[in-house]
């Protein structure tokens, strides 16, 4: 459990740093953590995104394609300022742990 807990801090910031990219959708965004080695479930995934957004990271639109509604996520600006702040923490972190 601690180990999935830990994991999860990496999946946000993964997630946030895409979506200030591109809009993302919920599959893609699977599929590019599975690609990085995270397994990661729906069940996870989309309660994630959720949380980011009622906490205004991330905000969604929602698009018909193929006669499917999709969710497609970009970082707000509070998402855009976390993001930066945990690069600068990862940019520290790394050098600490990788003496």
């Amino acid at each position: 459990m601690l180990i999935k807990q830990f994991f999860h801090g990496f999946i946000r910031i993964h997630i946030l740093y895409h979506a200030s990219k591109n809009a993302v959708c919920g599959v893609w965004i699977m599929k590019e953590l599975r690609r990085h080695g995270y397994k990661i479930s729906p069940g996870l995934l989309y309660p994630t995104l959720h949380a980011l957004e009622e906490e205004g990271y991330l905000k969604s639109e929602k698009k018909t394609e193929q006669g499917k509604m999709k969710k497609y996520y970009t970082t707000t600006s509070k998402g855009s300022k976390i993001l930066e702040n945990s690069r600068l923490k990862i940019k520290e972190l790394v050098g600490e742990v990788m003496e």
